[in-house]
């Protein structure tokens, strides 16, 4: 059995490939539901300990404390003692400074949810379920944010209770720092009291809270942040559903960032503090225009965009359906009453693992109909993580990759000849072409004999079918993506498209030298659009152990973005002036 884990915006999910060993089998466990032991799931390949180590890792637990389970329980032990115990001694490791699996994500599609193994583990745990559990302890999620600002489990627990419970989290942070201090301060030069003051002040400013009494604290997903607030709702500018609606922003776009080449860059919404101040700031200083796609389609995805294409007369276009259940009309005679979504969260980069979507049918087999409440909140929990959709009598499975085309508005099997984990991962980080599109159909009367692009980060070509469905005919398109997957999945649509432009490929931003990018744009007469999302892999809350901004590795090519642009555009300012000075010296006379 191999775990496979996405390296991209949903890193912290991962899917079984189970093409050389077989899954529990789904009527042996109907048939063992209820009774104890291993066959509470399934019995097959549970006889040894590497076969219960492996189902274990399947459930979401890691190999080492798999481990330890089984030794400290032995070889016979049945899979809910084992479970027992291991979430026991997770419980034990939580007052550890080192145990990084604790660390708190702050992701706001799902905030604060356990994972889908601490739901599996804790269906029929006696007391409130975890689920429950979640939305009781401001206590328990102070703690261990203040542990991921690297202030230990005592210390913060003591200053809530000096403060109490309802004390914000600069407030917190103050105490703790007196705390620290008040033994030190009159040795604070010798013993580095200064030393740790500043760096307390440090993760103030780093984690958004301010001095006592100042501004309040502000979230990781930079949603609070004093200088970018994120729009609730968000719908951007204006919508294709708009009736006669002007845009509510009169931009007034600075000189060196007006006309061609226009430039559109996108990314996800919800990133770390700064992060969208910053990207305006360095793209001239325009406002972004924050979109999330459920307003135009059956699927979630926040995400910002900043460009400087005209607000006004973009065009009505035909819409995608806007539920899941018009998108997918055949799964409405097996959709559940009691599950009420209309929407579906932001697509991942993987499927649901196997795991999940048997517990939920075992669940719903041993219930009644309709099952308990209970039992319907951690499915409709399991089916929002996952996007599960109803496909038969108590079957809820995750979206194929033919699906995901349909709801970001590709064309069918527009990924079809990669692995189904290509594909998944490749949509899960595509634009959403629907909603870009719109934004692009300001360009169609603009440009009535075709465009050039500079396609950067082009993943599966999103900004070309956009373009291609506005019926923009592509003269040139000079496409940059280091994904070989992605760059064949691109090629293969050029190709069944029959574009008869140029296209010129490369593998790396960073191969793009000021000068290549110089002799490519004279080559073509300039630039018409420059389009292009950086890699949100260190902006997006799932990341939870390099969530780095734009510091971090991937998200940093955001600056190359930027770079070219600039290139571009001086390129092109140059070429006008020497197109100016030619035509005037052509016209003077002899």
């Amino acid at each position: 059995m191999t775990v496979l884990i996405s390296d991209t915006d949903d890193s912290d999910v991962f899917e079984w490939n189970t093409d050389n060993e077989g899954e529990p089998s789904l009527a042996a466990a109907l048939r063992s539901f209820d009774a104890s032991g291993p066959s509470m799931l399934v019995q097959r390949e549970m006889a040894d300990k590497d076969g219960k180590i492996k189902f274990l890792e399947g459930m979401g637990f890691c190999r080492d404390d798999a481990d330890k389970a089984i030794t400290r329980c032995g070889v016979d032990a049945s899979l809910d003692v084992l479970v027992d115990a291991i979430s026991a001694s997770q419980h034990e490791v939580r007052i550890s400074d080192t145990d990084d699996s604790e660390e708190f994500e702050w992701d706001t599609d799902d905030e604060g949810e356990p994972s889908s193994a601490a739901v599996l583990r804790n269906f029929d745990a006696p007391g409130p379920s975890m689920l429950e559990r979640r939305e009781m302890a401001d206590k328990d999620e102070k703690i261990k944010f203040l542990e991921m600002m690297g202030f230990r489990r005592d210390d913060a627990d003591a200053a809530i209770t000096r403060c109490g419970a309802d004390a914000s989290l600069d407030v917190l942070v103050d105490a703790i720092s007196a705390s620290q201090h008040e033994p030190t301060n009159r040795f604070s030069d010798s013993f580095g009291g200064r030393k740790k003051a500043k760096l307390m002040e440090e993760k103030r400013k780093l984690y958004g809270c301010g001095a006592q009494g100042n501004r309040p604290c502000h979230r990781l997903d930079g949603s609070q942040d004093k200088s970018m607030r994120l729009p609730y709702p968000m719908t951007g500018f204006s919508l294709p559903t708009d009736r006669n609606r002007l845009p509510p922003v009169n931009r007034m776009l600075p000189e060196k960032a007006s006309g061609r080449p226009f430039f559109y860059y996108e990314n996800v919404a919800q990133a770390p503090k700064y992060t969208w101040s910053t990207i305006s700031e360095t793209l001239y200083g325009i406002k972004p225009e924050f979109v999330d796609s459920k307003h135009i389609c059956a699927t979630a995805r926040k995400r910002g965009y900043v460009h400087n294409l005209p607000l006004e007369n973009r065009l009505r276009l035909p819409l995608p359906p806007k539920t899941i259940l018009e998108t997918f009309t055949d799964y409405e005679q097996w959709w559940p009453k009691w599950d009420e979504r209309s929407k579906l969260n932001c697509l991942q980069t993987c499927k649901a693992p196997a795991t999940v979507t048997e517990w939920i049918q075992l669940a719903l087999a041993s219930s009644s109909s309709p099952p308990p409440p209970s039992v319907q909140k951690q499915v409709i929990y399991l089916c929002k993580k996952w996007n599960l959709v109803w496909t038969g009598k108590n079957k809820a499975v995750p979206l194929e990759p033919s699906e995901m085309e349909r709801l970001l508005g590709f064309p069918i099997h527009h990924t079809r000849g990669a692995s189904n984990t290509e594909r998944y991962k490749s949509l899960g980080n595509t634009f959403q072409v629907d909603t870009v599109t719109y934004h692009l159909s300001v360009l169609k009367r603009m440009f009535p004999n075709g465009m050039t692009v500079l396609s950067l980060f082009t993943g599966i070509g999103g900004a070309e079918v956009a373009l291609h469905r506005l019926g923009i005919r592509l003269k040139a398109v000079v496409s940059v993506e280091k994904s070989e997957v992605n760059r064949r999945i691109f090629k293969s649509w050029w190709d069944q498209t029959e574009q008869q432009g140029m296209l010129i490929e490369f593998g790396e931003v960073e191969s793009l030298s000021n000068e290549l990018i110089e002799s490519h744009t004279r080559r073509l007469g300039g630039f018409d659009l420059v389009i292009g999302g950086s890699p949100c892999n260190n902006l997006a809350g799932s990341n939870r152990h390099h969530r780095d901004g734009l510091q971090g590795t991937e998200s940093a090519l955001f600056f190359q973005y930027f770079r070219i642009l600039r290139t571009v555009k001086s390129v092109m300012a140059t070429m006008r002036e020497e197109a100016a000075a030619h035509c005037c010296s052509s016209q003077e006379p002899r």
